[in-house]
């Protein structure tokens, strides 16, 4: 066949995944700025796109992580303790990057009164007892509602049983994880679609009209949350790998994170994370655990919202705040980030934990949380975008940096 005779279609296919979710972007900008009315028609394709996501999602972690730990042989090094130390670390340093820039660019806000229907936790022993009834969840009912913590659980504890069991189960184990990938392959190669439908449908609907009053407050957060990806998290890669950090940065950025952006759900990024995994050739052992791991717990997206929006509270009620307060806050956020749930706003509703240290009663607080869900277009989809992208790079960066740390030692 001559390059003449190939159609756009099928250049079309033969060009990568992250070309065509580029197109696809591209394509929901100008229907959107065209013939904005067809473009909110496209919202549908968007919603089926994320909701096929969040479906294959539990049960890919759940056969994913039971068959890589069945199948786990003696002596073979996972790597999670050193990715679980780079999440938390990650996530206290977003934290405090959040508290400097709040500090040195100050945010106000005009706070009235907002009806949301939203519940918030009571304290941190509240948050860490939500996490440890998630742990003991019901397996049916965590996987019906993408309960990751108690799926994480089950997965791990039934994985070590089967580990006992006949080659034979092991086999059939292994085999229907790859028969899940086969269908989580299926449904992100319709990453295109579904992001053109979201984009479309989206700056039709919302446009950012409404965030120009709070720009202010949307420049500090996405200005944290660049920095965090392209300073801090490199350095922590540059020290944990001893070379230059940024090629393996921007794959992850440009292949998890634009996913990530528009989807706004760690938990719907987990099958783009797992397969791009695969591509990096990472240990599948080590990225089944801990790419799910991260969607719960690596939250440094999620650290920056509460501390940003708390601090603005704070400025606008004229609340002085010192050091060891500062430091605190920075604690108490990254804890509350990795409590909150990995889907669309789910850091918004701890934000009123963080005002509590500042003695903000709750009723201003909901409305701090009202202001979150207003600029959630662009906040909610950056701070995804930095919390599932950099899972797969620590994970990656643990991995990279144990196997050079085997290689020079033996």
């Amino acid at each position: 066949m001559t390059a003449s005779s190939v159609t756009p279609l099928q250049r079309l296919k033969r060009t990568s995944l992250v070309t065509q979710i580029v197109i696809g972007l591209i394509a929901g900008i100008v229907l959107a700025w065209l013939a904005p009315d067809l473009a909110k028609s496209t919202a549908f394709i968007g919603n089926v796109f994320v909701s096929a996501l969040k479906a294959v999602a539990p049960i890919l972690v759940f056969v994913l992580v039971m068959a890589s730990i069945a199948n786990h042989k003696h002596g073979q090094e996972t790597h999670i303790r050193p990715i679980l130390f780079l999440y938390l670390l990650g996530t206290f340093a977003a934290a405090v990057v959040a508290v400097l820039a709040s500090t040195l660019f100050p945010s106000t806000l005009v706070l009235t009164t907002h009806d949301v229907a939203v519940t918030a936790p009571g304290g941190i022993g509240e948050v860490l007892q939500g996490l440890l009834l998630s742990v003991v969840d019901n397996p049916v009912r965590a996987l019906l509602n993408g309960n990751f913590i108690g799926i994480l659980a089950w997965a791990i504890g039934m994985g070590i049983a089967i580990r006992h069991a006949g080659q034979t189960t092991r086999t059939v184990l292994e085999d229907l994880s790859n028969g899940v990938t086969v269908i989580v392959r299926l449904v992100i190669r319709f990453a295109p679609l579904g992001i053109f439908g979201l984009v479309a449908s989206t700056l039709a609907t919302s446009g950012f009209g409404a965030l120009l009053g709070y720009l202010h407050l949307l420049t500090v957060l996405i200005g944290c949350m660049l920095f965090v990806a392209l300073v801090v998290n490199p350095l922590i890669v540059l020290w944990k790998l001893r070379r230059n950090p940024y090629p393996l940065v921007f794959k992850c950025l440009r292949e998890s994170g634009i996913t990530a952006f528009f989807t706004r759900s760690s938990a719907a990024n987990i099958p783009v994370n797992l397969e791009l995994s695969k591509r990096l050739g990472l240990h599948e052992d080590t990225y089944s655990v801990s790419i799910p791991l991260g969607a719960t717990i690596n939250m440094a997206g999620a650290a920056i919202t509460i501390t940003v929006l708390a601090l603005a509270a704070v400025h606008t009620l004229g609340i002085a705040v010192d050091l060891p307060t500062a430091v605190l806050l920075s604690v108490v956020a990254a804890v509350c980030a990795c409590g909150a749930s990995g889907v669309a706003g789910g850091s918004l509703l701890l934000i009123p934990l963080a005002c509590s240290l500042f003695g903000i009663p709750s009723e201003i607080a909901m409305q701090v949380v009202a202001v979150g869900f207003i600029i959630g277009v662009l906040q909610d989809s950056a701070e995804t975008a930095l919390n599932s992208s950099t899972d797969v790079l620590f994970t990656a960066a643990a991995c990279l940096g144990e196997e050079e740390k085997l290689a020079r030692t033996a």
